[in-house]
This record gives structure tokens, C-alpha cells and sequence, in this order.
């Protein structure tokens, strides 16, 4: 079977349906929602190579095998919603706290925080993007008008791919990587090439300017808390994805 659909044509087994952050306005589809299969024992197979494999990794293989959604390909899934798929799996699996360490700012020493998972919310973008799921924005220092789109889950896998596989010993342009797969078009002109030039001489404050307006408006959970330690301090802290999330499983 092909691995991007491998497990997808399940969707008689039992699942649930889980709302999506992005309410589909980036797909084809359009599918505010999608049928998430519940995690089993044999499962368990693949979460015991937390550790062996890279956790961004397991993750797309584990949301192709419970997505149960054979038009939807999961790599083709944005961040925010391949989070609410994890969420979903794990407050069906192991309930809803999860408990994480951190360190008093004041004192030094590691406390540990229980938060519950099911009262994160969706973040309220500022902007609405157009039918095909681009923004529209104007650049601040070179006055230039360009279409944005966020990146996908598997476009994030890609450029991390492509960063380990560098030359050793030489810097990654992770953000030029990132740039040419966010710009759709430039004053107008969707040609790569020309998006390409426009990137090399691209002034950092438009960069900077891209990078925090995709932050802004893509569709996420609320992923930041602010956590009070033991001295009384604030400390700002986000749930991640990381073993961490995942030790339940054992």
C-alpha cells in the first residue's frame, strides 16, 4: 500500500472526529474535521522508537497509520493541525494533564507542572486567507506585495532533512529554504525564479517581517503557558512534542 495513505482507509474502525485549527481553508478538501483512529497496543510498536528515531519522524508515520482520511495526505497537513491530531491521540490514550519540569528562575531548582490538555484553544488569527489558503501582505522595507502560504508538516520535515544532510562544517540557509516554499508570488508574479532573486536580495527586516506575520495568522493551538514556580516568579514555558509528550506511551 502506499505509505501516504497506509492506515487511512480504516475509517470503519473506531475513531472519533477531531476539529481541525485550520478549518480546512488550506485544502483541497476544505474539511474543517477528520476521523482520528484511537491508538491500540500495537501501537505501542511504533512509540517504542522514541529515542531511536527522530520524534518529527514517528510523528507523520503515526498520523498516516491513525488519519483516517484517504483524500488528506498527512504530510500535506500544517502544524497546527497535525497538534491537534497528537492532542487527540494522547488525552484519548492517557487523559488529559500533562506533567513537565522546569526551572525556578529565582532559586535555580526544577519543579515540576501539571497542565491540562483539553483546555488549550486555538489561537484567533488577525488575517483571513483568500481561497486557496495564501495571505497577502505588504513588505515593510522594500515595499513589495507578496502571497504567503504556511508551511506544511512535511515541508518542515524536508528543510530539517535537507539541514542534517548539509556539508558538514558550512551553515544551512534554513531560512532561505523556508522563504522559497512560503512566497507564492511577488508583486503579482508567481515565476520561482523571479521569487528566487527577489529572496537572495531580500532585506532582513521583510524576512523578519514574514517570518512573525505566518506566526500571527497561521492556524495553532495556544501552545504557550505561563507558569508561576515555587519563589513566586513567572515562567513562561510551551508544551512541545518531544519524548517528553510522549513517555506516557511507556
Amino acid at each position: 500500500m502506499n505509505e501516504q495513505i497506509a492506515g487511512q482507509e480504516n475509517f470503519s474502525l473506531p475513531h472519533d472526529v477531531v476539529l481541525l485549527p485550520s478549518q480546512g481553508k488550506y485544502y483541497k478538501s476544505k474539511k474543517k474535521s477528520v476521523k482520528v483512529g484511537y491508538l491500540t497496543a500495537n501501537d505501542e510498536n511504533l512509540l517504542a522508537n522514541i529515542g531511536k528515531i527522530p520524534a518529527e519522524t514517528l510523528i507523520l508515520r503515526l498520523i498516516r497509520e491513525k488519519l483516517y482520511e484517504p483524500d488528506l495526505n498527512p504530510s500535506e497537513l500544517l502544524e497546527g493541525d497535525v497538534e491537534a491530531v497528537l492532542l487527540f491521540l494522547r488525552n484519548t490514550s492517557f487523559g488529559h494533564d500533562y506533567t513537565f519540569k522546569l526551572v525556578d528562575p529565582e532559586t535555580g531548582n526544577t519543579f515540576e507542572k501539571t497542565v491540562y490538555l483539553d483546555e488549550l484553544n486555538f489561537r484567533k488569527p488577525e488575517v483571513e486567507p483568500d481561497d486557496n489558503g495564501y495571505f497577502t501582505t505588504q513588505l515593510p522595507k522594500s515595499g513589495v506585495e507578496v502571497k504567503l502560504r504556511p508551511l506544511s508538516y512535511g515541508d518542515v520535515l524536508e528543510i530539517e532533512r535537507s539541514a542534517e544532510d548539509y556539508p558538514q562544517g558550512l551553515v544551512a540557509p534554513k531560512v532561505t529554504w523556508r522563504l522559497q516554499k512560503q512566497l507564492v508570488e511577488v508583486n503579482n508574479n508567481p515565476s520561482k525564479e523571479e521569487i528566487m532573486k527577489f529572496i537572495n536580495t531580500m532585506p532582513i527586516m521583510d524576512s523578519k517581517y514574514i517570518a512573525n506575520f505566518l506566526r500571527k495568522n497561521e492556524p495553532r493551538l495556544n501552545l504557550d503557558r505561563e507558569i508561576t514556580a515555587p519563589s513566586g516568579k513567572k515562567v513562561n514555558a510551551k508544551i512541545t512534542f518531544g519524548v517528553e509528550f510522549f513517555r506516557p506511551f511507556f
